[in-house]
């Protein structure tokens, strides 16, 4: 049975974290995407791999995500990325670290390069969603939307399913949070999977963030019949095959 534990961000806000400690001098951090949690396929998965490969493994959720402090219409790319930065200073240290980013956590996880660039060995994004906020949901609204969500100061976006209520703070944060517009100049492996079946985020978004790493060893693998989520048996495969690629 998979053990879930909490860590106090503050006071009284916790976050839920699955934490795998192997005495290894690596961890593979997972961060998932918008509105998901850590009992997923993925997280789950992936605890699995690295126990089989001796790796330490860690996820979180982000507050106002699964059993994690907070309401989700109240959360900002901002205090997502804190609540990172939070857990992985108290967890993984200064030791080294490998990033795997879904959708939302692709975006978080470029984020950290900001505070453990010299940490971290190589980074994988599922259906990356960098920016999203703008590229995908206000650049794409009419006029008149774009008016609504400014006087209601809210947006209810029907995505893959789900209907998300995205408040005008988390759109205006999010600005502050661009990761397009800067490189970063590490040499690590930087490889990309995305289904071809993916109608939530664009291919073409996901491979912008080749663009960002001009010196990276980069590589992307487009799953014939994957969807946004790539969570069935061989999309997990072909991950642990990206994975290994780096940690091997």
């Amino acid at each position: 049975m998979t053990k879930f534990n909490y860590i106090y961000f503050k006071k009284d806000k916790k976050l839920r974290i699955l934490n795998s400690k192997l005495n290894s001098k690596l961890t593979v951090v997972f961060l998932h995407g918008l509105k998901s949690d850590i009992e997923g396929k993925k997280p789950l998965f992936l605890n699995r791999y690295c126990k089989k490969n001796k790796v330490n493994f860690l996820s979180l959720e982000y507050a106002g995500h699964g059993k994690s402090y907070g309401k989700f219409e109240n959360g900002t790319i901002s205090q997502w990325r804190n609540n990172i930065k939070f857990v992985i200073r108290k967890i993984v240290k200064k030791e080294k670290f490998l990033i795997v980013g879904s959708s939302l956590g692709a975006w978080l996880g470029l984020l950290q390069f900001q505070d453990f660039k010299k940490q971290i060995i190589g980074f994988i994004g599922i259906g990356s969603a960098p920016e999203f906020l703008d590229r995908l949901i206000w650049q794409k609204l009419k006029n008149s939307e774009k008016k609504w969500f400014l006087e209601k100061k809210f947006y209810i976006l029907k995505s893959d399913g789900y209907e998300y209520k995205i408040k005008l703070a988390l759109l205006k944060d999010g600005r502050k949070n661009k990761v397009l517009n800067k490189k970063i100049n590490s040499k690590i492996p930087v490889f990309l999977i995305h289904g071809k079946k993916d109608d939530v985020v664009p291919l073409k978004l996901s491979k912008k963030i080749f663009s960002i790493f001009p010196k990276a060893k980069k590589k992307i693998q487009i799953i014939k019949g994957g969807d946004h989520s790539l969570s069935r048996k061989g999309d997990l495969n072909k991950l642990a095959s990206l994975i290994d690629e780096i940690i091997h």
